[in-house]
């Protein structure tokens, strides 16, 4: 995973920051990569008071709140900017490549058209076309495909890399095998990392979880900061970053509705749609893996061997309710989880992201893991939980929308 570009580290202001229950694939800073709409705008460009398209029950869409869409038009914010960062993930940039005003911090000059704001938007309808025309629409050709990093497509066979050391497949690709491999089946898969936890019983009798630690991002700077973290079955989450004494960052999912809440940006309540929503129920779920099978379907293995971190695993795909397929790497020796990849679709393509598990500890009869990381297609967050309380009571309010000052107006 590249967590920096040829042109230095992405921008480290990020719109709403991923806690433990959702998977945030935005770019770098692609909260300040445009505009507001017009009319009487707020800092950055906002034209809707805070919140009010999250209590009416639909999402803010990109070209209620940005200025000077024209592709991207009538999708929800949070996928408009999961395709800001599938754009500079694919071709290995940020928001000051072609959002030129981003170098001057001029925050209402972002939407102003430029040569290569105006090359992309012709990619990205070039890119439809050739699926459309192809493929029935499916995301069979993107971005990645010819950029791989990079923003010149190479023209010629690299005589390098035929005759080099094959590399190795990512092993988060979404794939189906066409040959599966000889492996056990899913069931066997998911009850061994059952019996891994503890066992069901022992599982199905933790009902909540209150936990405390530290995270750090690009957010804090890859500085430590105090963390909270409070989880009820059956899948609700929510996720607390003190960035400072006045600053936060808060992840929320309540059973239905997943929001991302942040101090200081220009959207500081983000509702989750499609796949990001997908993303943070997933989460929210999987502190409580008794109810595994129950949640996700569609369930195949057959997968090529792999490892990660020199351990080598069993891997399971399987399908979100909403239709987010997932990839789950199980230590193929101890059962348990390591990896848990998922895929957000974009008008672009799928944008990955991963959450890996580990430093498991015994808490009230099952094992828990005290250490994860979450990886997306701009960065890197890392939560190290140092008290973490079972059986707690929590009560509903906790999950329910965030709720954050108004930043002042300048």
């Amino acid at each position: 995973m590249r967590l920096t570009s040829r042109r230095g580290i992405l921008g480290r202001r990020i719109l709403g920051v991923a806690g433990i229950a959702v998977v945030c694939v935005v770019v770098a800073a692609a909260a300040h990569c445009q505009a507001g709409a017009g009319g009487q705008a707020a800092p950055g460009g906002q034209t809707q008071p805070y919140g009010a398209a999250a209590s009416a029950g639909k999402p803010l869409m990109s070209d209620q709140f940005f200025k000077n869409v024209q592709v991207l038009k009538g999708i929800p914010v949070d996928q408009f900017l999961g395709t800001m960062g599938f754009i500079a993930a694919s071709l290995s940039v940020n928001c000051t490549e072609c959002h030129q005003a981003a170098g001057r911090g001029v925050v209402r000059d972002y939407a102003a058209d430029n040569p290569k704001k105006q090359k992309a938007r012709q990619m990205m309808l070039m890119v439809k076309a050739i699926n459309q025309a192809n493929f029935g629409g499916a995301h069979r050709v993107t971005c990645w495909t010819c950029h791989r990093s990079d923003t010149q497509p190479p023209e010629t066979p690299s005589l390098a890399v035929q005759n080099g050391v094959v590399a190795e497949r990512d092993p988060n690709d979404i794939e189906v095998p066409e040959e599966p491999i000889p492996s056990p089946t899913a069931d066997q898969i998911l009850d061994k990392y059952i019996q891994a936890l503890g066992g069901a019983e022992q599982l199905a009798a933790i009902t909540s979880l209150s936990a405390k630690g530290t995270y750090s991002g690009f957010d804090t700077d890859l500085g430590k900061v105090p963390v909270e973290v409070y989880a009820k079955s059956p899948g609700q989450s929510t996720t607390i970053v003190h960035r400072s004494e006045k600053a936060q960052n808060i992840t929320t999912f309540d059973g239905h509705n997943g929001w991302i809440a942040m101090t200081n940006t220009i959207l500081p309540v983000k509702s989750l749609t499609g796949g990001e929503l997908d993303g943070a129920q997933l989460d929210a779920e999987m502190f409580f893996p008794v109810g595994i099978k129950k949640y996700l379907h569609d369930f195949r293995v057959g997968f090529p061997p792999t490892s990660i971190d020199d351990h080598l695993v069993q891997v399971v795909q399987a399908t979100a309710p909403g239709g987010t397929r997932v990839k789950l790497f199980f230590d193929a020796k101890s059962g348990l989880l390591l990896r848990v990849a998922r895929f957000a679709e974009t008008p672009l393509g799928f944008n990955p992201s991963q959450m890996d598990y580990s430093d498991y500890r015994d808490l009230a009869g099952v094992k828990v893991p005290f250490h994860w990381t979450l990886t997306w297609t701009d960065g890197r967050s890392e939560f190290e939980m140092t008290d973490v309380q079972p059986n707690v009571p929590l009560d509903a309010a906790k999950f329910g929308e965030p709720m954050l000052p108004k930043p002042a107006t300048p």
